[in-house]
């Protein structure tokens, strides 16, 4: 059963009646006009041959308020790319495919790298900072959304849940992140449960009382990939192109936005997605690498915000997570076995083991080089630098939709 209260400093919009999903899209539909809404679905093409994209597709074909989806489709060629739009054959509105690797597409990559602006990594940073310059280009949306497409029990509601607070414009947010629980058998979510939230509090014992540290933890699920925000946020924030996507997109909005245009809604009374491995034996994969590129991300924003971490300082702080994940266990046992579910607590031990050396990399990464950052520049900076670099983004899109053939690099 959800609950009403309201924890930390950022507005938590809750679930308190199940199966809304009429009345908010009649009133999505109202909004629609003033508040017109993009969504932004980054995708593998590995996806397209899972039952997941299938159902969010039929799902999303009954959405009658989203003006446009700008499907990123990576690692895919061109045989691939034409079998993924069959997917949105007569789809009742747009479907823009925005094919990452796409000879055009490449080619204007390089042009950035050239302009001393880096577009980062191929990878789900990069693919949203595409799709949000391609929108931001044509400029007929207000409200950008975004959500995962390995999501196994999608519901067309999520997507109304997540939207609503930003369209809705009475209530004056300009970002909305998406929060529910990850259980089946057991309980998920293991770089949330057992890394994020036990560093984030590890660290307020080295900054108490760090506005950044306080914003960040008010979240209930600060890694959820699903969020909303306005336009002209989208035009300012800067991506991270690795596996801290999600908290330096928070950095970003933390920098940017009051808090008080800051929220996060309930979207779901539970979610399934494709489940990450371990890897705890190459720190370039799963979650090991997930984890450090998340740590290097905090150490970044904080040492913006003025903290000061030296080799002594991150050895106290790998001891103080440790220590905190390890309560952290304890509660989460009491709470799965109360609920009958399954507890591998040793697991658990093992996992922060190797969360607190993906701490220790990133803690020497830092160390060697703080300035080093995976931040692709802003909109408002590339198209400063590169006035019709927008434009051209959008011929390449148009050209590929037409389904010509591919020029060659």
């Amino acid at each position: 059963m959800a609950d009403f209260y309201q924890t930390g400093i950022v507005a938590t919009l809750h679930r308190l009646r199940p199966k809304d999903y009429q009345r908010l899209e009649r009133e999505m539909c109202q909004f629609a006009d003033e508040s017109r809404v993009g969504l932004v679905l980054p995708a593998l093409y590995s996806e397209f041959e899972t039952p997941s994209m299938g159902q969010i597709v039929a799902e999303l074909r009954h959405v009658r308020f989203i003006r446009e989806i700008v499907l990123v489709l990576a690692r895919a060629n061109y045989e691939q790319f034409m079998h993924a739009r069959s997917f949105f054959k007569d789809f009742p509105y747009p479907v823009t495919f925005l094919w990452v690797d796409s000879p055009r597409v490449q080619v204007l990559l390089q042009k950035l790298n050239e302009n001393r602006l880096d577009p980062g990594e191929d990878g789900k940073g990069r693919s949203c900072w595409l799709a949000y310059g391609y929108l931001l280009a044509k400029g007929d949306i207000d409200v950008i959304a975004l959500h995962d497409c390995d999501i196994l029990n999608y519901d067309r509601e999520l997507v109304a849940r997540l939207c609503y607070p930003i369209v809705n414009t009475n209530f004056g947010f300009e970002f909305c992140k998406g929060f529910y629980a990850r259980v089946s058998d057991r309980m998920h979510g293991r770089v949330t449960r057992l890394f994020m939230t036990p560093i984030v509090r590890a660290m307020e014992s080295l900054a108490v009382g760090n506005p950044f540290l306080r914003f960040i933890d008010s979240f209930r699920y600060p890694l959820a990939g699903e969020f909303a925000m306005r336009s002209s946020l989208a035009r300012m924030n800067r991506i991270p192109g690795d596996w801290g996507l999600e908290v330096g997109v928070l950095a970003e909005v933390f920098r940017n936005r009051a808090t008080s245009r800051v929220c996060q809604v309930d979207l779901s009374d539970n979610y399934d997605h494709k489940h990450q491995v371990l890897s705890e034996d190459d720190p370039q994969k799963g979650l090991r690498r997930m984890s450090t590129d998340i740590a290097k991300s905090l150490f970044r924003t904080l040492g913006g915000e003025g903290v000061v971490f030296t080799k002594e300082h991150f050895r106290t702080l790998q001891i103080r997570y440790v220590r905190i994940a390890e309560d952290m266990i304890a509660r989460y046992y009491a709470d799965a076995i109360l609920n009958g579910l399954s507890f591998d607590r040793d697991a658990e031990e093992h996992t922060v083991h190797v969360f607190a050396q993906s701490l220790r990399d990133a803690a020497e990464a830092y160390i060697e080089a703080p300035l080093a950052t995976s931040l692709i520049p802003n909109w408002s900076r590339v198209l400063s630098a590169i006035p019709d670099f927008g434009d051209e983004l959008a011929e390449a899109i148009r050209a590929d939709m037409e389904a010509q053939p591919p020029v060659a690099s």
